[in-house]
């Protein structure tokens, strides 16, 4: 009697952990290279979008069929930090279209929110400025969430490997917004030169310093 009760005990431990175990997987969330709530890390698949250009025109990174990744960079007109950066990212574009990494600018702010980065307004500070690359209008606010980009600027380095656009930095362009002749740190150059040798890029992520985004109400 004593051994058939021993029996009894072990079999109802043994289905419950059994029990345990299966729910326990069931509830088990997969792991995706695809953007979290707070968009893209390094190492992420960014996916591709169509934006409209201060030309009119629709501007898609597949659109670039011989670039070998982008420098995209979230920004606006109004913001101080942002007019900062300006000629700089002029720089940047000038300096890496050639190797194959152009710049694309995308304005995310909500003209209702900021007119001044209304549409008619980012046609004439393009040409105003002499901007060298295309400065996309990020409309229904759709693209910015995607990457977690949260002030302008805000840099997301993007290099193509097959089909895919593998995001390699995000982050600042520099540290030091107000003056371009006092900069220590260029981040953005130091991971694009590090990716245009092959090599790892050593920082991957910094903390954007900027205006924040301005959000439909």
């Amino acid at each position: 009697m004593k051994n058939i009760k021993i029996l009894m005990t072990a079999t109802i431990v043994g289905l419950s952990l059994l029990s345990f175990t299966k729910t326990n997987h069931k509830h088990e969330e997969p792991k995706t290279k695809t953007a979290s709530a707070k968009g893209y890390e390094v190492g992420d698949f960014a996916a591709d979008f169509k934006l409209k250009n201060v030309d009119g025109k629709m501007v898609s990174l597949s659109d670039f069929k011989k670039a070998k990744g982008f420098i995209v960079v979230f920004t606006c007109n109004h913001c101080p930090y942002a007019k900062k950066y300006e000629g700089r990212i002029i720089e940047l574009d000038k300096k890496y279209k050639e190797a194959g990494y152009p710049v694309i600018a995308i304005n995310p702010n909500d003209p209702n929110v900021q007119p001044e980065d209304g549409f008619k307004e980012m046609i004439s500070r393009a040409k105003d400025k002499g901007f060298t690359f295309p400065y996309l209008v990020d409309e229904g606010q759709k693209v910015y969430p995607q990457y977690g980009a949260t002030k302008t600027p805000h840099v997301f380095i993007l290099q193509k490997e097959g089909a895919k656009n593998v995001v390699k930095y995000i982050g600042a362009i520099d540290n030091n917004y107000e003056d371009p002749n006092d900069v220590s740190e260029r981040y953005v150059e130091d991971a694009m030169d590090a990716l245009l040798k092959n090599e790892p890029v050593k920082m991957t992520k910094t903390v954007a310093i900027g205006c924040t985004i301005k959000v439909k109400k």
